[in-house]
């Protein structure tokens, strides 16, 4: 049985914190796109751009919300209430899909950034209200979450159209949580490290943990980050690999599992 899976990437960050030089490479490698919406990078131009460039490559459409915190990316953990987080979801959602519809496309799912998605992760309570906004906004929304995490648990409550992912430059704790970013062995920047660390665990349906232990899970998305040069080389050196080994890329919308 052919394995699909789908390669998706955070773009349009264009910030004092990150360049967007390298979107219209990563639009020709990926299949999904999650596009900041203007709260912690972004603007009106990055996401017209961002939008026109998925449409002629055939890739999918993801908004990507976050605190409205530009000044910290977007990264600095903040304390809202659920009504707050909710308007900042829909709010998000609906700049995007305005500026989608003008190019005739959808946003077809949503993968929260940051610290909002870290937190999630953890807690329950904002997972499920995440979870419960996205569904209201559109039932057909595909929600990117990484997998095992406490935003997965909320979303298979709700019956919602989830898709797991897992990063391909990072490594993992052997709770399944993601190594701290302030430890030496955080991130894998070596691409041809990279591609195998990916192989194994889409192949395996499991997480490989930094130790060598494998959490079995499951992953429909890999998630790739673009911000410097290896991360390209990364992403063509990820694409070849697993196409190379017989899996099929697809983007979230078209998957078997969501048609």
């Amino acid at each position: 049985m052919s394995i699909e899976i789908n390669i998706n990437c955070d773009l349009g960050e264009k910030s004092k914190h990150h360049s967007n030089k390298h979107d219209p490479e990563l639009l020709e490698i990926v299949n999904s796109a999650n596009i900041a919406c203007g709260y912690h990078a972004g603007d009106e131009e990055t996401m017209n751009k961002v939008v026109e460039i998925s449409k002629t490559n055939g890739v999918s459409i993801g908004a990507h919300p976050s605190f409205n915190d530009p000044e910290n990316f977007g990264r600095e953990r903040m304390n809202l209430s659920s009504s707050e987080i909710e308007k900042l979801i829909i709010d998000q959602y609906e700049i995007l899909q305005s500026i989608s519809s003008k190019h005739g496309e959808n946003v077809t799912h949503i993968k929260p950034h940051g610290a909002l998605n870290n937190m999630a992760c953890e807690d329950i309570d904002l997972a499920t209200t995440l979870a419960k906004v996205i569904k209201r906004i559109n039932p057909d929304l595909i929600y990117l979450v990484p997998t095992g995490s406490k935003m997965e648990h909320a979303a298979k409550k709700l019956d919602m159209k989830i898709a797991c992912e897992i990063f391909a430059d990072r490594n993992y704790e052997d709770d399944g949580n993601l190594v701290s970013r302030k430890k030496p062995h955080a991130l894998i920047t070596d691409p041809e490290q990279a591609k195998k660390h990916v192989l194994k665990m889409v192949q395996t349906q499991s997480l490989n943990c930094h130790s060598g232990k494998q959490i079995p899970c499951e992953i429909d998305s890999v998630c790739i980050h673009g911000d410097n040069m290896s991360s390209l080389e990364t992403a063509r050196s990820i694409r070849k690999n697993l196409i190379d080994n017989g899996l099929i890329l697809k983007t979230l919308n078209k998957m078997k599992k969501f048609i």
